[in-house]
């Protein structure tokens, strides 16, 4: 029987300091059995506004605060997500599908980023300039006031508390809305750390699309982030639009992992398996590598290679602590992947492993294989379009520039990975491909304080650095006249 021990015990909407009733219930439901876990409130577009006017009013107070006790909140934040790190990371694996391992790293992950920007503090800073003898020109950063940061579904927990930090400490008040199918970790974080700040500078306000937009429209809300598909962020910009305020996006992503001919053939697989973020998220990640780019002379060896470290890939319970990979986390979501494994047989691709399992880990599960098609060309919807799960694509090229050109060949440029001996292919290749965050001889990885973000249809902005708390900021310039 499933352990829900790890569950919140407040279902309410979290604003001004207090778990308040919405005017809506969604559902949660654990995607590997089918059980529903909890009911949770959803919040309109007058709770919207409610949320929102009480979290203004409050935050001009929260930017007077010294910024060292604003540093010294995030750190007792801190504090209470180590300390729950266990139970935080099993609500997710019940909520989301993904494997309790997998959430270990989100927890880690979490605390390094928090832990960066609560570093990073100090840099909230302006400049001077040179001027007359007379005149005395310097910048001063001041926050943008109330910020919406709209989280997706495949890492709640993550999003939720590394997306509030830079904010927070830039001295803005922050409302989160997580997705309506993952809307459980939030609602915990809440719990432990919603009370370490004053009333009305961290909120939670779970909902559908309806809040989303509601957030993106509100003339009090001076910023709105996005994690999320390309879809989403077209209706975020629209929305954000009418009343003029930044917009800070990652978008999805069509990812290449090019491997030359010199690689080593057993370092190859491990890297575009580990690529594909399977034992992480089951591939539901905007940065895995899902299209691999191999050289016609090493080609036949990497699909073996790969197709055989798929097929000794275990799907299992998420919440088991043993459970290499889990489910997928909607079932609209199960469906539309489902529909690209007819799609990419349909188009003359070669399934050469994967598919929809004989025998799953339970019966209601969305339990999809990792799948591997060979023989895919550029032209086909499995080599163009983001599926968001685990199917990965296997393309040859023969030559530098048609390997640039394949990789640019698609509207995403989110991530990239090369794989090379030559230092200097390597890195020619990486100033070549159109993608903001490129991996040599690696993949998948962050590192706290170098800047995430995508080229093209991939989104606007970067996170996880400097650049994103500078972005919760706006410069004002000051020229004093000495008389």
């Amino acid at each position: 029987m499933t352990d829900l021990s790890c569950l919140p015990e407040n279902t309410g909407l979290f604003f001004n300091g207090e778990f308040q009733n919405g005017n809506s219930l969604l559902t949660s439901k654990n995607p590997a059995t089918g059980e529903i876990l909890l009911e949770v409130s959803g919040a309109s577009e007058e709770t919207v506004d409610r949320a929102v006017t009480q979290a203004w009013n409050a935050q001009p107070a929260w930017a007077k605060t010294d910024i060292r006790e604003r540093v010294a909140c995030v750190r007792k934040f801190i504090d209470a997500i180590e300390t729950n790190a266990n139970n935080l990371a099993t609500l997710d694996a019940l909520d989301t599908g993904n494997p309790y391992r997998g959430m270990q790293i989100d927890v880690k992950i979490s605390l390094a980023v928090m832990d960066l920007f609560a570093g990073l503090a100090p840099e909230i800073k302006g400049e001077s300039f040179p001027g007359p003898g007379d005149r005395i020109n310097f910048s001063v950063r001041e926050p943008l006031g109330v910020v919406a940061r709209i989280v997706p579904f495949n890492h709640p927990f993550m999003f939720a508390c590394i997306k509030s930090v830079a904010p927070l400490i830039a001295g803005n008040a922050v409302v989160i809305k997580p997705s309506e199918h993952t809307p459980l970790s939030a609602l915990r974080i809440a719990e432990l750390a919603g009370n370490l700040f004053p009333p009305g500078i961290f909120n939670v306000l779970n909902g559908g699309r309806e809040t989303g937009s509601a957030l993106a429209q509100h003339p009090r809300v001076r910023n709105v982030s996005l994690v999320g598909s390309v879809p989403t962020g077209k209706a975020v910009l629209t929305d954000a639009s009418s009343t003029i305020k930044s917009v800070l996006l990652e978008l999805g992503g069509k990812n290449p992992l090019v491997i030359c001919p010199d690689v080593d053939i057993d370092f190859a697989v491990a890297t575009a398996v580990k690529g594909m973020n399977l034992t992480w998220t089951a591939g539901q990640s905007c940065g895995s590598t899902s299209r691999l780019l191999v050289h016609d002379s090493i080609y036949k060896d990497v699909v073996e290679g790969v197709t055989e470290s798929f097929h000794e890939l275990t799907l299992g319970i998420p919440s088991d602590h043993q459970t290499e990979m889990g489910c997928l986390t909607t079932k609209p979501h199960f469906e539309k992947v489902k529909e690209y494994l007819d799609i990419g047989q349909s188009e003359g691709a070669k399934m050469t492993t994967g598919g929809i399992p004989e025998h799953t880990p339970h019966p209601n599960g969305l339990f999809i294989r990792p799948t591997l098609f060979s023989d895919v060309s550029p032209d086909m919807k499995i080599a163009n379009e983001e599926i968001f799960g685990p199917i990965l694509s296997v393309l040859s090229w023969s030559t530098d520039n048609q390997v640039i050109d394949i990789a640019n060949s698609v509207d995403f440029g989110l991530t990239a990975g090369i794989l090379s001996n030559d230092i200097n292919q390597a890195l020619k290749m990486s100033k070549e491909i159109q993608a903001g965050y490129v991996w040599i001889n690696n993949s998948s990885d962050h590192y706290p304080g170098v800047p995430f973000g995508g080229f093209k249809d991939s989104g606007l902005g970067r996170e996880e650095c400097l650049e994103e708390m500078l972005a919760y900021t706006q410069l004002k310039a000051i020229n004093i006249h000495l008389r």
